[in-house]
C-alpha cells in the first residue's frame, strides 16, 4: 500500500481491510480444500474462522459505507472507531497466523504434504502484510 493518501489514511486502510479480511477468509478454505485429510480438529477451528473473518469482512463494509454516507467526512468519533476495528483487525490478523503456524507444524496432515507447508506460508506472508498496514497506520496515530 501506498503511504501518500495523507488524511484520507483511515479510509484506505479500510479498503486494505476489506481485502484482506477477503483473503483470509477464502485462505480458510484453501487450506482445507488442499488437505482433505486434514485433522477434524483444524478443520473445525478453520470453519469457525471462516465464519469469524466474514462478520469481520462485513463490519469493514458497513463502515465503508459509513464513511461514503458521511461524505468522506470523518467525525472524531467515526475516526476512533475506524482505528478501533483496524485494531481488531490486526489482532484478529495475527491470532490467525499462529492458527496457520499451528497447523502447519503440528498437523501430520500437512506435515505429509509439502504444496500445503508452502501454501500455508504464502498466507501467513499475505496475513503479515496487512498486519504491517495495519500497524503504520495505527503507530502513526
Amino acid at each position: 500500500m501506498q503511504f501518500y493518501y495523507g488524511g484520507q489514511m483511515p479510509l484506505r486502510i479500510l479498503d486494505e481491510a476489506e481485502f484482506w479480511k477477503h483473503q483470509e477468509e477464502e485462505h480458510t478454505v484453501v487450506i482445507r480444500e488442499l488437505t482433505p485429510d486434514l485433522e477434524t480438529e483444524y478443520v473445525n477451528a478453520l470453519h469457525e474462522w471462516e465464519r469469524a473473518l466474514s462478520e469481520t469482512h462485513k463490519q469493514v463494509i458497513r463502515f465503508i459505507e459509513s464513511v461514503i454516507r458521511s461524505g468522506y467526512q470523518l467525525t472524531n468519533a467515526l475516526y476512533q472507531q475506524v482505528l478501533q476495528l483496524v485494531t481488531f483487525c490486526l489482532q484478529q490478523s495475527l491470532e490467525f497466523i499462529k492458527l496457520c503456524q499451528l497447523i502447519k507444524t503440528e498437523s501430520v496432515a500437512v506435515s505429509a504434504n509439502p504444496t500445503a507447508k508452502v501454501v500455508i506460508d504464502h498466507i501467513i506472508r499475505e496475513s503479515e502484510y496487512f498486519v504491517g498496514i495495519a500497524q503504520a497506520l495505527l503507530y502513526n496515530q
